[in-house]
């Protein structure tokens, strides 16, 4: 990982959700007495259930749950199919409680981890969303990090130190033309018709400026993958599953479903492109 993209990661992990102190590792005979590690343990028993699913549910990865101030890390033992609570640090900037998100810690070395709170474990569904996060650990950590320098839109963004693009890049969401364009790309996946994807699609490169464009397809990429793989799962655990962000106005989120179904009808055209994410990227953003 280049230092750039590790120092970038870090501010906006810092500026989100306020992460900040040092790291304090724990004792052997600490692990014993940290809540939720029960809770956590169940992702292995409930890992074997979708296994089929993807090559993102080969690995568990670390989670960092926030209360009482600090940050709380476990990682997992695959072998000992358990989590163990590894380290902590403080959160002098109060993470609000409903924090769902995946992210390289900075007091942890940079290694990639869920953030969570508590309540998630109580949650109907909570687990399919540590599965969502999980997605996109498997993301930073197979190849996230190298397609994102390729984007002009990243590039300027870390020339302007805009840590926090991903979520706050100016896209026109309310330009007309765009929004009855992907509400007509929402519906025409949600036929299946071909044909009039990909003059939509067309039109949509045609109309957006690049950073536009590379944005758009980078969430629908990144976040629609998470978004596909979460569906997979609720509907193995017999969960209602998520359609947030279909209709107008349109948001960030609408790309999380536009890219869901995208992603659908590409694996259905090339059997199996949704397991090899790298590729996938290419054809959503070609």
């Amino acid at each position: 990982m280049g230092k750039r993209i590790t120092e970038g990661l870090a501010i906006a992990l810092m500026v989100i959700f306020g992460v900040g102190g040092s790291v304090t590792v724990l004792a052997q005979d600490r692990i014993s007495v940290i809540p939720h590690a029960a809770s956590l343990d169940r992702l292995f028993a409930l890992r074997e259930k979708i296994l089929d699913l993807h090559a993102a549910f080969e690995a568990l990865y670390p989670v960092a749950i926030v209360y009482g101030g600090q940050f709380h890390v476990y990682e997992p033992d695959m072998g000992k199919r358990a989590y163990r609570f590894a380290a902590e640090a403080p959160d002098k900037f109060h993470v609000p409680v409903g924090v769902r998100a995946a992210m390289p810690l900075g007091f942890w070395g940079n290694r990639i981890a869920c953030v969570v709170t508590p309540e998630v474990f109580i949650e109907p569904g909570g687990y399919a969303i540590i599965f969502h996060e999980f997605s996109h650990c498997y993301q930073w950590e197979t190849c996230e990090p190298r397609l994102k320098e390729s984007l002009e839109v990243y590039r300027k963004a870390m020339e302007g130190k805009d840590f926090m693009w991903e979520l706050e890049h100016p896209f026109p969401y309310g330009d007309a033309e765009f929004v009855r364009d992907y509400k007509d790309l929402l519906s025409a996946l949600g036929t299946g018709d071909e044909g009039r994807v990909v003059s939509i699609r067309k039109a949509l490169k045609e109309r957006l400026s690049r950073e536009d464009w590379e944005y758009m397809t980078w969430q629908e990429w990144k976040e629609g993958t998470a978004r596909f793989l979460e569906n997979e799962v609720k509907v193995r655990f017999g969960l209602p599953v998520n359609r947030g962000g279909m209709e107008p106005p349109f948001t960030r989120v609408s790309f999380y479903a536009g890219g869901e179904f995208l992603i659908r009808q590409l694996d259905k055209l090339n059997s199996g492109l949704a397991r090899d994410i790298e590729v996938l990227y290419h054809r959503i953003a070609d």
